[in-house]
């Protein structure tokens, strides 16, 4: 009788459990008549009747507070558009950091963010960033990564008040995917960064008990009878380059051509998209930053800043490996084609093929061009979980690469998760004929909350696993890590958090059956709102060359904003390290980087960047080498649409000064106009037909750059 009693009581809490988990009331938009007017003003009648929350409890520095400051968040929509508002309180307005800044360079500002999950699914998310007075920057999510080199068109508009500021905006339907249906059910979480107390809070509130699990926090948001477009764009698109190289002590004309490319973009369905290009202008804008390229084990890395390329570049990412697919290793594409999107609510699907022309150095061993294909398969689970698929080739003449496997992560629990990635590669290639089938393969476990982090991880990578369509820096590798990082909350203005993280991994070097280790500890304190510093102890050796190596390193961070004016970011590191070259051998050395930026006035900001490294075989002795970099980097920002810059940087060790000047327009995502000029220096001379060492700089190189481009949105 009694067992009979307690199984009736243990059904009817379960029961009311699940009811009180999918009893959230739903927020509602109001559906507006007459469209608001985007300019940063609420006296449009619309958000007169529109329903609004509040109550934003933070996740940083601390879970679950009272935001210091209040903030409500108005909806509406119509059938193209969705429509938000924000009304941010600040008691100092005085102390609100804003900028007029390029698109995507407001991140260091005060702002607020719509996290959208537009499907509902927990899948995947939009981030629409705005700064108080305006200025954009959106990404796209998942559960295991963020890109912020997303960009998509929206329309948005900030002003400052006299107890804060207000933001409006419109997000076209255009503009993001979403399940065709009559009523239609998406997820939000609304979201504030109050800069000068590094303090970001949300609506809904999130659990400290799951942690940063984003996508399982989302409260639900309902759409009755959007419109469903049939999505077309054209992007059209001409360049001119002009580039001069000095020959012989004479400037000669290295290259003059001016091209015209086309991208053309078309919705297959509402939520699955077909982008296409021809001859497409893929050329850096934005100089990529100097960085040491003395004594390097690995080959650099620079992150992919091409348009084509960042449509849906969240889902080529894998589990594990998430340069496994790193488009710039396709180079000069003649024509590329890619479908990302949904074939339905549980998959998803990207693949991308391009013919790359290779470098004239190459086209005698290796044809003309390689064809590049990569196709990626996401199956959604509960939750933020995914099982997904990959499969990538790169072909060339008389040889080829091929890789496929499957990647995963499960949550296990509210704050824990499981990742799996399983890879093969095959290898043809007549120069390396020892490389031949290889693998990859790698568990981790993760938890993750408001007072404790731990996990391990196992995997291993064969000697013959390649990936030439991606980046991967050391193979033939066996590894274990495990780690514990709590986090402590102090009653404290001037202490904010202390976190700690202590890792012990150890892995086997394939090639010559050694072993590795490595004990790192690292202490992180926030003080006040904006202080935060590091220091890191890592005891630790590697394997090079066949031989184990001491590589035993100290390091400390400090990053403050300073000011609302000044930032500022300097770290240093000293200890043991290797000279690599086939006679490697042991010694000392000493990292010193060091990032300033100061924004006089909302429109103007000055950034300055050192970095300086160093080696020698003891401590005390003569560097074997010194290596140097200052950048310097001034933008004028007329409005939010036209800025003008100025980049000057100088490379000690090469006796290399670079200098790049830009300006540019962007009215919308696609529509812009770039002009640049770029040029290097040297300290050389010419006499006597040869190049001697000079106290004088000489321009070896220059470079004339334009570029302009329009979307056309059907």
């Amino acid at each position: 009788m009694h067992s009979h009693r307690f199984r009736s009581f243990a059904l009817l809490v379960i029961l009311f459990g699940v009811q009180q988990a999918f009893s959230i009331e739903p927020l509602r938009p109001v559906r507006a008549a007459v469209p608001p007017v985007i300019d940063g003003i609420l006296d449009d009648g619309v958000w007169l009747l529109a329903p609004k929350v509040s109550g934003f409890k933070t996740y940083a520095p601390d879970w679950g507070r009272d935001q210091s400051e209040q903030t409500e968040v108005l909806m509406a929509y119509d059938e193209g558009h969705l429509y938000f508002a924000f009304r941010c309180h600040d008691r100092d307005r005085a102390s609100i950091k804003s900028s007029v800044a390029n698109r995507d360079n407001m991140f260091r500002d005060d702002w607020v963010c719509i996290n959208l999950d537009s499907f509902g699914d927990q899948q995947s998310l939009y981030g629409f960033y705005v700064n108080p007075l305006g200025i954009q920057g959106d990404s796209r999510a998942t559960a295991t990564n963020e890109d912020r080199n997303f960009d998509t068109v929206w329309e948005s508009a900030g002003r400052l008040t006299d107890d804060g500021y207000v933001i409006e905006i419109a997000i076209p339907v255009k503009s993001i995917r979403f399940t065709e249906q009559d009523v239609v059910q998406m997820g939000v979480v609304f979201e504030r960064r109050v800069s000068r107390r590094s303090e970001q809070g949300t609506f809904p509130a999130l659990d400290p008990a799951k942690g940063n699990s984003w996508l399982t926090q989302m409260h639900p948001l309902v759409y009755e009878k959007l419109k469903p477009y049939t999505l077309f764009e054209l992007l059209p698109a001409v360049t001119f380059v002009n580039k001069g190289q000095r020959v012989d002590g004479a400037m000669t004309r290295e290259e003059q051509r001016g091209d015209f490319g086309l991208t053309m973009k078309y919705g297959i369905t509402q939520d699955l998209i077909l982008d296409a290009t021809y001859n497409p202008d893929f050329s850096q804008v934005e100089a990529d930053a100097g960085q040491v390229d003395v004594n390097l084990r690995y080959q650099l890395f620079f992150p992919e800043k091409r348009p084509f390329f960042l449509e849906g570049s969240e889902q080529f990412m894998i589990t594990g490996t998430p340069d496994l697919l790193y488009t710039r290793t396709i180079a000069n594409p003649i024509v590329g084609a890619k479908v990302t999107g949904k074939l339905s609510r549980k998959n998803a699907i990207a693949a991308l093929f391009a013919v790359d022309e290779l470098p004239p150095e190459e086209q005698a061993v290796a044809g003309r061009s390689a064809r590049v294909g990569m196709l990626r398969y996401r199956y959604a689970l509960d939750d933020d979980s995914f099982l997904g698929a990959v499969l990538a080739a790169r072909d060339v003449k008389d040889g080829d690469n091929a890789l496929g496997g499957f990647d995963g992560m499960l949550r296990i629990s509210r704050a824990s998760t499981l990742s799996i990635q399983g890879l093969v590669s095959t290898t043809a290639d007549p120069a390396l004929p020892q490389l031949g089938r290889g693998h990859k393969y790698e568990v981790g476990y993760d938890h993750s909350d408001r007072n404790f982090g731990y996990g391990a991880y196992v995997g291993r990578l064969s000697e013959d696993f390649v990936a030439q369509m991606g980046y991967i820096p050391r193979p033939g590798l066996e590894y274990y890590e495990a780690y514990v990082a709590p986090r402590l909350y102090p009653e404290s203005e001037t202490l904010r958090r202390l976190s700690f993280l202590a890792r012990v991994s150890t892995a086997k070097d394939l090639p010559s059956g050694l072993w590795e280790r490595s004990y790192d500890f690292n202490t992180q304190v926030l003080l006040g709102g904006t202080h935060n510093a590091v220091i890191q102890y890592g005891n630790s050796t590697e394997v090079f060359a066949a031989r184990v190596f001491n590589v035993s390193r100290i390091r400390t961070v400090y990053e403050s904003q300073m000011t609302s004016a000044f930032f500022v970011n300097a770290s240093a590191s000293y200890g043991s390290a290797i000279f690599y070259s086939e006679e490697p051998f042991g010694g000392k050395s000493r990292l010193v980087s060091l990032s300033a930026r100061y924004q006089p006035m909302q429109n103007l900001n000055a950034e300055y960047a050192f970095t300086y490294t160093d080696f020698a075989e003891r401590t005390g002795e003569r560097p074997l080498y010194a290596y140097a970099i200052n950048r310097g980097k001034l933008t004028y920002q007329l409005n939010r649409y036209l800025f003008v810059r100025g980049i000057a940087e100088y490379n000690n060790f090469r006796k290399r000064l670079l200098t790049d000047a830009l300006v540019s327009f962007t009215y919308i995502p696609g529509t812009v106009v770039y002009g640049g000029y770029g040029s290097v220096h040297e300290r050389i001379r010419w006499e006597d037909g040869r190049c001697v060492p000079s106290e004088e700089f000489l321009q070896t190189r220059r470079g004339l750059f334009f570029k302009a481009s329009y979307l056309w949105r059907l």
